[in-house]
């Protein structure tokens, strides 16, 4: 009796305990994530929910399955490639019908037009099927025989996608011409080829080629372009073809041209991309081959990714091998597993529904209108950038010009703020370019007047003997001989060498100004030239950088210099590079301020001034170098390369020291900590 009640007791606390875990949704064995304003993968809320799995249709078991595509009545057409067929089922999993028994070989790609005719791309039948939406057959379509699609070129069509005009993109397997484009007419006239891929090169490669015999050039691997790896078209008639090992190139929206529309290089494209779908608000599903879904905007940047591979717990919304995506008028994306012979089936959440109805409103102009679901989707997560991009977007379009530069702000969009800042900085011109005129001709009058007082009565006289006084006191003195050295490098080096004009205290305090200089410039500039994140602030790691380089640069150049019977001392030496870095300090303001009013259009400035500043300083850091040493060019020449020698064996040496006594840190406090433990216990 006891043991029952301890047995009982037991059964209750651990009831207890599990209720008070966290729950874990088990309908989201994945996480989603999105890409932020710093081109970062960062989680996101659930943007689709594993909705449910299909293995197969009525009683009808799938083999090998290799395409999908949903009718515009919601539909499921599968090519079932083992078997031989096209099978039609729903959504709930009944088996509709099948298609091509008998005369299909092996089916892998299928395509559903609006008058439900079915195309299908039998590879090993060499052929385009077609047909009708009882399940007869219209006609076929075989190899082209225009000399155009090339003799020696095979025609083994793997998928398919048809226009409202009945005009077939047809991707052929190792086809490096592109996508086979074939008319209706006449048996199947063809067109041309369509969106080919450029052949990846390199610099090195090139070089290779000019100077290598026609012989060994012909052993070199054959530079080639990627053969499409599947297509989908939208109901505009805009194709998508996704490409592996492309990069940037993966996912490409060609228009009639066959032009691609999509200029994304944020590297967020799926690595072994299996399939593409187009959606219904002007966005673009890509299926990777190993599980994961991404979703991205008309213009390629990402909205979503989610999903990912089974590891054999064979758990709902993970996939072993993906050969096909598609979906339906609710959004619903089916996802094709080739492997486990099944049809993932995910729903959106009610974030993706509100990003999706933003999408559509704002590409029917409805402004106003979206932002209602931006506000919602910001109140759910305020970080997620694409929305407050987009929320930019529609203050744009209203001209609330104040609230888009807030907004693109936000979401780290440099087009966006440099537009919105282009409109505010021109209305601000406009209302006060007179005003500004006027002070300047006002301040021009009033420096005349000045200065022609000054020369009848001598008004300055007494500020002009102040400023002399002040000059002449030692540390001024020497800040200003600095700048001296900033104009004429050579003859102030002399007196550097020669006059005594090395100063410890005015070095130093220009090097602590640089600093100042250097860390104000990085973490408060224009946003349109910044390059940290926000709120993401290395200060100390900074001023340690700046302090380290100069005592390395120092310490490496005496001792290389004396080595080479340079005349300079340390002191000499810490000052020439200090007084080099004068540039830096009197035109940083500049460049400052100009990161502040220059739009993405105008910032060539700012990058051209920065370039005048360093080289200015490199120039004047040289012949500080040769002077203050006596040394001749070529001399010169070899102490920069050895103190550039001697710098990097510096770095590696400090770089030794400081893993292995981070090593002997980490094991003293691993015995500390075992110690503890053990008297604790």
């Amino acid at each position: 009796m006891q043991r029952l009640k301890r047995l009982l007791i037991c059964f209750v606390v651990f009831v207890l305990v599990m209720q008070m875990r966290p729950s874990v949704s088990a309908d989201t064995p994945y996480v989603t994530y999105t890409i932020n304003g710093y081109g970062q993968i960062r989680q996101t809320q659930c943007a689709y929910l594993a909705h449910a799995t299909l293995t197969k249709f009525g009683s009808e078991a799938m083999s090998e399955p290799s395409d999908i595509c949903i009718a515009e009545n919601g539909d499921i057409y599968v090519a079932d490639s083992k078997n031989s067929r096209i099978m039609i089922g729903s959504a709930d999993g009944e088996l509709i019908g099948t298609i091509g028994e008998g005369e299909l070989k092996t089916p892998r790609g299928v395509f559903v037009t609006d008058n439900y005719d079915v195309y299908v791309a039998d590879r090993d039948a060499e052929k385009i099927f077609v047909f009708d939406k009882n399940g007869s057959k219209k006609c076929e379509y075989g190899k082209p025989d225009s000399p155009l699609y090339g003799d020696e070129v095979s025609f083994l069509p793997i998928k398919i996608a048809v226009n409202d005009a009945g005009i077939m993109f047809v991707v052929c397997e190792s086809n490096t011409n592109g996508i086979v484009e074939l008319s209706p007419n006449e048996g199947g006239t063809f067109l041309g080829y369509f969106g080919t891929n450029y052949a990846a090169t390199s610099l090195t490669s090139i070089i290779y080629r000019a100077i290598l015999t026609d012989a060994q050039r012909a052993k070199m691997v054959s530079n080639i372009p990627a053969t499409p790896t599947n297509l989908t078209i939208d109901d505009k008639g805009l194709v998508y073809t996704v490409t592996r090992g492309s990069k940037n190139d993966t996912l490409k929206r060609l228009n009639i041209a066959g032009t691609n529309m999509i200029s994304n290089h944020d590297d967020t494209y799926a690595a072994t991309p299996a399939a593409v779908a187009a959606g219904n608000h002007d966005n673009v599903y890509v299926a990777d081959q190993q599980g994961y879904i991404f979703e991205y905007n008309n213009e390629g940047e990402m909205l979503f990714v989610f999903g990912g591979p089974d590891d054999g717990t064979q758990r709902v919304g993970l996939s072993r091998l993906v050969s096909g995506v598609a979906v339906d008028d609710s959004d619903r994306i089916y996802v094709l597993d080739s492997d486990k012979a099944q049809i993932q089936i995910y729903a959106p959440t009610e974030f993706t529904d509100l990003l999706h109805n933003a999408l559509y409103l704002y590409s029917k102009g409805r402004y106003t209108e979206a932002k209602e679901p931006l506000t919602q989707l910001l109140k759910m997560n305020s970080m997620y950038d694409y929305a407050n991009k987009a929320m930019g977007s529609c203050y744009f379009q209203e001209e609330n010009y104040a609230q888009a530069l807030k907004y693109a702000r936000l979401a780290k969009d440099h087009k966006g703020y440099s537009d919105a800042f282009w409109e505010i900085r021109n209305s601000w011109l406009k209302k006060n370019i007179m005003t500004v005129i006027m002070a300047l001709v006002i301040l021009w009058i009033a420096v005349t007047i000045l200065k022609r007082a000054d020369s009848k009565r001598h008004i300055l006289d007494t500020p002009r003997k102040a400023i002399k006084k002040f000059k002449r006191k030692s540390f001024v003195s020497d800040i200003c001989y600095a700048a001296y050295y900033m104009k004429k490098p050579s003859d102030a080096a002399y007196g550097i060498a020669a006059e005594g004009r090395a100063s410890w205290l005015a070095s130093t305090f220009l090097l602590l100004v640089f600093m100042a200089e250097f860390i104000i410039l990085k973490y408060t500039r224009g946003f349109l030239t910044k390059s940290v994140m926000d709120g993401r602030y290395e200060i100390l790691s900074d001023i340690g950088m700046i302090a380290g380089i100069a005592v390395a640069v120092t310490l490496c150049t005496y001792l290389v210099c004396t080595i080479n019977e340079g005349e300079g001392t340390i002191k000499k030496i810490y000052t020439f590079f200090c007084y080099s870095l004068m540039p830096y300090i009197l035109l940083t303001p500049i460049t400052y301020i100009l990161s502040h009013v220059l739009t993405t259009n105008e910032d060539f400035l700012v990058v051209m001034l920065g370039i005048l500043i360093w080289g200015w300083v490199a120039v004047i850091m040289v012949i500080g170098l040769k002077e203050v040493n006596n040394f001749t060019a070529a001399e010169t020449l070899k102490v920069i390369l050895l103190t550039v020698f001697a710098a990097l064996i510096l770095a590696l040496l400090i770089f030794i020291i400081y893993v292995l006594w981070a090593q002997v840190f980490e094991f003293v406090y691993a015995i500390i900590s075992e110690g503890v433990y053990r008297l604790g216990s």
